[in-house]
């Protein structure tokens, strides 16, 4: 497993992420999760990712339990806050009384008493950004998180918050998570300039595009037997089924072909081309057995050549697609 530093500051991540949407998303099924994450750590992955709001907390329950018997400092823990968590006005949203109570019901969740990473899983336009920043300023100041990130947030809002943070002189968040694959590139027209200029680092979900980018769905068969497409439990921000048009899949078809003259799967190529640049910290994956673990992690250090990058851009040039996306534009301010 490589290793790569978080934006600019010193944490380091593993290439290769394990996320706990789909991971922990049975809370019927506590031993296969368990599996799956000890199978992680024991192939070098040390960033698990997971949310408040993951099947009603019952992901970070499982994740919580399974990393128990590990050594803490051995293991990066991200978590989110945003979405409701239960029937009251301020049970949502990103105000200091929401944050706080949030932080400490997933502290509990978790088994630990501090959370390395923690995001703010979506904007929230009815709390002002300057009291979600302090509120987050402070829990780093408390030791309850180290370091705080944005999620789904668009350049605009990445670019407001950062104003704020050096207004008040608060700490600046280090990290976003936006999906990203090469079905989904939407990031690299405002979001990855951005973060470049002010260190802030990638740690991308969906970088399998729900699971298209494994191959797994063809034109011919789009709901294949144990597929995400057939798990009700599986739905998230992004469905599977906003790949499953014809044109991305004919596209799918001709990326499997660039793989195979490659040598590797088109999974593992995939994963390689999200990380093919270093702004990109790590791809957050999903898995629903161990030996997809296994797959994953073999993408952690593959280099693609421009000859291989120029491939991929000519397959997407001859099967043009569109996935809609809610973008605000950036001022550029």
């Amino acid at each position: 497993m490589k290793y790569r530093n978080l934006g600019a500051s010193g944490l380091k991540v593993s290439e290769i992420s394990l996320g706990s949407w789909i991971t922990c998303c049975d809370p019927r099924d506590m031993a296969t999760p368990e599996k799956i994450i000890d199978r992680a750590y024991e192939l070098g992955v040390n960033f698990f990712d997971t949310a408040d709001a993951y099947h009603d907390g019952n992901a970070e329950t499982i994740l919580g339990k399974a990393l128990g018997k590990f050594p803490r400092e051995s293991c990066v823990i991200a978590t989110k806050v945003y979405w409701p968590t239960g029937g009251g006005p301020n049970d949502r949203g990103l105000s200091r009384k929401h944050i706080f109570a949030q932080a400490e019901a997933s502290l509990k969740r978790l088994r630990t008493d501090y959370i390395d990473l923690y995001y703010c899983h979506w904007y929230d336009a009815d709390t002002p950004v300057e009291e979600t920043l302090r509120a987050m300023d402070d829990l780093v100041r408390k030791g309850v998180i180290r370091y705080y990130g944005v999620s789904n947030w668009t350049a605009a809002q990445i670019a407001c918050g950062l104003r704020a943070a050096d207004k008040y002189l608060l700490y600046k968040f280090i990290a976003n998570q936006p999906s990203y694959s090469i079905l989904d590139r939407y990031i690299e027209a405002e979001t990855i300039p951005l973060s470049r200029r002010e260190g802030i680092g990638q740690a991308v979900y969906s970088p399998l595009a729900q699971g298209v980018l494994t191959g797994k769905y063809s034109p011919s068969d789009r709901r294949p037997e144990g597929s995400r497409a057939l798990n009700p439990l599986a739905k998230g921000e992004i469905s599977v089924g906003d790949f499953l048009t014809d044109p991305i899949l004919r596209c799918v078809e001709g990326l499997k072909a660039v793989a195979a003259e490659n040598g590797v799967t088109l999974a593992e190529m995939s994963l390689a081309w999200a990380l093919r640049d270093p702004i990109v910290a790590s791809a957050v994956t999903g898995a629903s057995r161990p030996e997809q673990v296994e797959a994953n992690v073999r993408a952690s250090g593959l280099k693609l050549s421009g000859e291989t990058l120029a491939r991929i851009d000519k397959v997407l040039e001859e099967n043009p697609f569109y996935l809609r996306h809610n973008i605000v534009p950036w001022d550029g301010r």
